[in-house]
């Protein structure tokens, strides 16, 4: 009996790490046959006017499960030995910037990055958008849209598309790619045609 106590028991922490915040970072995109197909649905426009834009059109942060808000669900769930306060900000974990693969110890040098950035989507479409719908936008955590990195590998990605800007490390361009299509694909937002060439080299790597 005591036996079969213990193997369940080691069972459940298989299982529980299995499921733990760092081992769901991210969401999974769509394969890339399935990302080459909405990639080919995607309209191609040239980007509107940035007249208008600002980051508050876009209210993000907002209150998302308990006393978490989308930042610091990213937070918990992007990061390794995540521990929270009990107003759910990290005291303490370590995460991984596939961007540049660079290991982050404090969380107050975690950056959440908006995969396609709010200033790009407002060129893509977002600008006709409710302010509603661009709030469910800059916190939707069911795609890869939100994404812990290094402060400096956000700073250096700016508002630029995949024709801009790459990740440094080349090994994550296929996911890259998948998660940006994706968005874009959901949000029923436009691409360039220097957009759609990069995104399309990109899935060439997978």
């Amino acid at each position: 009996m005591r036996r079969a106590v213990l193997t369940l028991l080691a069972t459940l922490a298989f299982v529980f790490a299995l499921v733990s915040p760092a081992n769901a970072y991210p969401p999974d995109p769509p394969s890339p046959a399935e990302s080459a197909d909405q990639l080919a649905d995607l309209t191609v426009a040239a980007p509107g006017s940035s007249a208008g834009y600002s980051r508050e059109k876009f209210p993000h942060w907002s209150p998302a499960e308990g006393s978490c808000n989308t930042r610091e669900m990213v937070l918990v769930r992007d990061g390794s030995g995540v521990t929270t306060g009990a107003d759910c900000y990290p005291t303490g974990g370590s995460w991984y910037s596939v961007y540049d693969q660079v290991w982050i110890e404090e969380p107050s040098d975690v950056s959440v990055d908006h995969m396609v950035p709010l200033a790009n989507a407002w060129r893509s479409g977002a600008s006709a958008w409710t302010e509603d719908r661009r709030e469910d936008f800059a916190n939707d955590l069911a795609r890869g849209q939100l994404i812990a990195v290094t402060a400096s590998s956000n700073s250096s990605k700016g508002d630029s598309d995949p024709s801009e800007w790459k990740p440094a490390n080349t090994n994550w361009w296929c996911y890259y790619a998948r998660h940006w299509t994706d968005v874009k694909y959901d949000w029923g937002l436009t691409i360039t045609a220097a957009e759609k060439n990069a995104l399309q080299d990109m899935l060439g790597t997978c």
